[in-house]
């Protein structure tokens, strides 16, 4: 090719938009097409900051000091993100959580940003 030619180039082109059109209203959101989306579900009974010569020394038997007051409702969370809380119940010999709070989806947003 010449280094003094010029590639043929155009002008993009953009298809107009009629006036009346507007973006979608969450009315019209179909969330039929995320309901299948798998999410990874934690329940979170505390937490403990501990220096790692402490952690080395753990053994069977050790017992680990949590922030959290016994009692106290455990975090749920979805993919990381903070839902809601909960106790723990026993369900037919399983463990499992009760809802007793979920954070409304404005707070989550919030928590987003």
């Amino acid at each position: 090719m010449n280094a003094q030619a010029k590639p043929n180039v155009a002008p993009a082109q953009f298809e107009q938009f009629a006036s009346g059109t507007s973006a979608p209203s969450a009315n019209d959101v179909n969330l039929d097409v995320i309901l299948d989306v798998a999410v990874t579900l934690s329940m979170e009974v505390g937490r403990a900051r501990i220096p790692i010569r402490n952690l080395l020394q753990l053994n069977q038997g050790s017992v680990v000091e949590l922030e959290r007051a016994a009692g106290e409702p455990l975090d749920v969370y979805a993919n990381g993100t903070l839902i809601a809380h909960g106790e723990v119940v026993v369900v037919n010999e399983r463990f499992g959580v009760r809802l007793t709070d979920v954070v409304s989806p404005a707070e989550r947003i919030k928590k987003l940003r």
